[in-house]
């Protein structure tokens, strides 16, 4: 996703743009969900939700196109786990969190397949037959491909996963104000993935017009490294969002990005002609202080003011005035709120902003950025 190629937006709109007309297969409900789960507001905005679907879209298609290529290099007529490992081989922080999800998927299986034989489970038995298909089939490839035995040492490797690790911590700490009815709903939203849904998994992907599909171990890890790229994309913008949150005292508050406040200006703009609110800067200015109280008229004033009373009576043009401008303070003030509780979601402006951070080989994100580049693309799994 190099700036100097083609634009990585370009390609969502035209992904979003065929999906739309071929299938409506959407994944924005349960995103929302996964991105809530993820570490954004408890009510994600559709609009970034829709943004997330595009760029994960867009990043497994072309990564089955490069694993297609693989496996016909390979001569076989499937895509499977090999041709993916091969492609996740310069990543090797990746690649063993990969390796570490197809040796879990290996143990629940063996779980899933003894509770429905019923028969009891055998500790040693266990554990002495515990390296099954995925693993052997993992370990096996990245074997025959190994020089340096790097590869091979990644399944020994014991060391605390950093990212896994952060994404905890936040869990936790977005957890400490939650009610009950908010930890359960985020308890579901944390069980969401792609791979519950396979048969809509597939669709989405549109699996069935490609000459060389993939496998069900393939689809398996297509499934993880979906929710892999949702969760980087959130760990991103998160990041993104924090650097563009103004700071008191802090010099640098003012050097944003120019494509963030171009959009929140607009946004803002939108906002100001479609809800008619205006946004306050200044909470000391006339607009925004309280009317003054009345006093009682001066003695000389007494019939002016007797006879000005009679307009101001229930029926008159003053008591309409006063009661239209209570509404519409309540009204500004119900779309400040409704304002202020979107601003806690991530943006789109974030999104795009972390990929373009993203697809800089110099920048703040540069230790993150992928390894990985084909056809102008960063991709953000591998």
């Amino acid at each position: 996703m190099s700036s100097n190629a083609a634009s990585p937006m370009s390609s969502f709109a035209s992904s979003s743009a065929g999906r739309g007309s071929g299938k409506p297969t959407s994944f924005v409900p349960e995103l929302q969900s996964m991105m809530f789960a993820l570490g954004d507001a408890r009510r994600p905005l559709h609009e970034t939700a829709a943004l997330v679907e595009d760029i994960v879209h867009t990043q497994l298609i072309h990564l089955l196109q490069q694993a297609a290529e693989v496996s016909q290099l390979r001569g076989a007529r499937v895509i499977t786990a090999e041709d993916i490992l091969f492609l996740m081989r310069k990543d090797k922080k990746k690649l063993k969190r990969l390796l570490k999800y197809m040796v879990f998927r290996d143990y629940k299986s063996k779980i899933l397949k003894s509770i429905d034989d019923e028969e009891a489970l055998e500790t040693d038995k266990f554990i002495s037959s515990s390296v099954n298909k995925r693993q052997k089939l993992a370990h096996s490839f990245l074997g025959s491909i190994d020089q340096t035995g790097d590869f091979l040492a990644l399944f020994d490797d014991d060391d605390v996963d950093e990212v896994k690790q952060e994404r905890l911590e936040r869990a936790e700490k977005q957890t400490r104000m939650m009610d009950c009815a908010q930890y359960t709903e985020f308890c579901e939203s944390r069980q969401l993935s792609f791979s519950k849904k396979a048969s809509k998994f597939r669709e989405w992907l549109d699996c069935s017009s490609l000459e060389v599909k993939p496998n069900a171990v393939a689809i398996e890890i297509l499934s993880y490294l979906a929710y892999e790229t949702v969760a980087q994309l959130v760990d991103l913008a998160l990041l993104v969002k924090q650097d563009m949150t103004a700071k008191a005292g802090d010099p640098f508050s003012h050097a944003v990005s120019a494509a963030y406040i171009q959009y929140h200006s607009a946004t803002a703009e939108a906002h100001l002609h479609g809800l008619s609110v205006a946004v306050k800067t200044n909470p000391d200015s006339p607009e925004n202080t309280p009317p003054s109280t009345p006093t009682t008229p001066a003695s000389g004033q007494q019939s002016q003011g007797k006879s000005h009373s009679n307009t101001l009576g229930n029926g008159g043009l003053g008591h309409n005035s006063i009661s239209k401008a209570k509404q519409r303070k309540r009204k500004k003030s119900a779309a400040a709120c409704g304002f202020e509780a979107q601003s806690d979601a991530i943006q789109p402006a974030h999104i795009r902003e972390a990929i373009r951070r993203y697809s800089h080989k110099v920048g703040p994100l540069s230790p993150f950025t992928s390894a990985y580049h084909r056809n102008g693309m960063t991709f953000l799994a591998c």
